[in-house]
């Protein structure tokens, strides 16, 4: 295959792109002066290059513009039902579960991953630290374990697969040009490979430290803590009061419903509905509906401006945590010939990433596992920037590009991002969201990188390995 400039310089600025992430700096200055001069070049026109700077990143808005809408809703729901209080009554009756610190471990994690599947962790890690921590070092579970705990189910298992809200799997599957259904199916089971290797393996290395419900360092411990139940505002009305207690156990059992539903469709049906960009917009409009009711009740006259500022907050949080991705996905985009035609405006576009893969197949060994740990290996690098989505378009295309028949397309781009998310999600590198979760808790952020990079690199290893042969 003969390979012009442009595949040429699109393959330079995307191993410059991996080796700024590697120095754990932003890529978005390099994604938007690579996507102008690979134009440029190709078009051969300057106007071209600022015409299709702009054209990625538009194109890149209107496929993931359907994220930013779900994070919103799910995010001003969360609020609405903070103004209620309701947001901790839910949790509150898990504290009489911490009978010891033990089984407080283990109470820590499923709460985590069930509220960080339906609102993210970043949001929801507040709220636990604030109620459960305390419980659970009372009980004797050491602040340490307890911020491993939230940061392997949350950050790690959780966001990883991103089940529910379906932004990663929508950022991969967009770029590799496949259906985000297969690729949220076996993310979802590697997360949960992953993730129950990781935990069960923390929990395993650090099970002598747990203490005693009645040993005196749990009270020592607990002055160190930065959050507290009595930290939040406890003066309600009964009108709120009565409310926070209906909406603590109708947002709940509504999503429970929601997933029941959802799963009884997609197993027992066979109608093929709710998959995919389906699922996620079912989801988002109960999140609406439910968001609507709860404003309603927190204040009948002002509801219209609750719900403004409750959106509005949400869209300020999406594009806060997913507005880089839009150049960045600009740029892989235009590596692909699904995209790059809308973006340089001509009828048939390149395959500049692709050409650039089936160009140097030949020199490489066609190996499945290979393959598969490549796509880990880079999935680990690109999450060093501290995000752990931003990699996600790189990973979804060199999925598509790397897809043979021994593995496809949609486990590679699974395998990518569980290496990506878990590592810039949030449980193995110190510049991520995991310092929320050491200062919440009141512990190292660096003695928490270290508690949780063995157990978290070797489920991921497992994860891939077990991928590649049964899936």
């Amino acid at each position: 295959m003969d390979l012009s400039l442009s595949h040429l310089l699109y393959g330079l600025f995307t191993v410059l792109i991996i080796m700024t992430m590697v120095f754990r700096k932003g890529v978005v200055l390099p994604t938007l002066v690579g996507t102008f001069v690979i134009a440029w070049v190709y078009k051969g026109n300057i106007v071209d290059g600022f015409t299709s700077i702009f054209n990625a990143n538009l194109v890149a808005a209107q496929e993931l513009f359907s994220i930013f809408l779900i994070i919103t809703f799910m995010l001003a729901l969360l609020h609405s039902l903070r103004d209620l209080g309701a947001d901790k009554r839910m949790i509150q009756p898990i504290q009489k579960l911490m009978v010891n610190g033990h089984v407080s471990f283990f109470v820590l994690v499923a709460v985590t991953y069930i509220i960080s599947l339906f609102f993210w962790p970043t949001p929801a890690v507040p709220l636990i630290c604030a109620l459960l921590v305390p419980a659970a070092v009372r009980s004797g579970l050491p602040a340490m374990i307890a911020a491993v705990a939230i940061a392997l189910a949350g950050q790690g298992m959780a966001l990883s697969s991103d089940y529910i809200v379906q932004v990663a799997p929508s950022l991969s599957a967009a770029s590799a040009g496949i259906d985000a259904e297969s690729v949220a199916d076996k993310a979802l089971v590697m997360s949960l490979i992953a993730g129950g290797i990781a935990i069960l393996l923390a929990y395993l290395f650090n099970r002598k430290s747990i203490r005693s419900k009645d040993d005196p360092l749990n009270e020592m411990e607990m002055q160190t803590l930065q959050t507290s139940e009595n930290s939040t505002n406890k003066v309600r009305t009964a009108h709120l009061t009565t409310w926070s207690k209906v909406f603590a156990v109708l947002v709940p059992l509504t999503l429970l419903i929601v997933v029941i539903y959802m799963m009884y469709n997609k197993l027992f049906s066979g109608s093929g509905d709710l998959v995919g960009g389906d699922g996620a917009a079912f989801v988002g409009g109960v999140a609406v509906i439910l968001l609507l009711l709860s404003t309603v009740a927190f204040g009948k006259h002002h509801a219209l401006d609750y719900i403004s500022n409750h959106i509005t907050d949400g869209f300020v949080f999406a594009f806060k945590a997913m507005g880089p991705v839009i150049p960045i996905a600009g740029f892989f985009f235009l590596g692909s010939p699904d995209f790059s035609g809308n973006i340089l405006g001509v009828e048939e576009g390149p395959a500049l990433l692709f050409d650039l893969v089936t160009a140097t197949q030949e020199y490489l060994p066609q190996s499945a596992i290979l393959a598969a740990f490549s796509l880990l290996v880079i999935g680990i690098i690109t999450g060093l920037d501290g995000s752990g989505f931003s990699g996600l378009p790189l990973t979804g295309a060199l999925a598509a590009s790397l897809e043979a028949s021994s593995i496809d397309a949609a486990t590679l781009a699974a395998i990518g991002q569980m290496g990506a998310i878990w590592t810039g999600g949030g449980t193995i590198i110190a510049w991520s969201s995991l310092i929320a979760i050491a200062g919440f808790c009141g512990v190292s952020v660096m003695d928490l990188v270290r508690k949780n990079f063995f157990p978290v690199m070797i489920g991921l290893m497992v994860m891939t390995i077990v991928a590649v042969f049964l899936l």
